[in-house]
């Protein structure tokens, strides 16, 4: 994934909102803003940058997960 930066605008097209996304595909969401200032979005960019990590994997769930693709695959259903 590549880090990005998204700026929308808000409800009645008065304020912005920002997101930051990370290299794992993560979104932080920065707020909303009135005027966009570009300096203090690419500073607090680069703080969360600076301090990603990689989300944990929760084995469990993709397991189940692969088991249900499973299931699917050969018609079986549950009551």
């Amino acid at each position: 994934m590549s880090r990005k930066i998204k700026i929308n605008k808000y409800q009645g097209n008065t304020h912005f909102t920002v997101h930051v996304v990370d290299k794992y595909g993560v979104e932080h969401h920065l707020g909303f803003f009135k005027h966009i200032y570009s300096n203090v979005i690419q500073a607090e960019a680069e703080k969360i940058w600076a301090n990603e990590s990689a989300p944990e994997v929760d084995l469990l769930s993709d397991a189940i997960m692969n088991c249900i693709e499973l299931d699917k695959q050969r018609n079986i259903k549950y009551n």
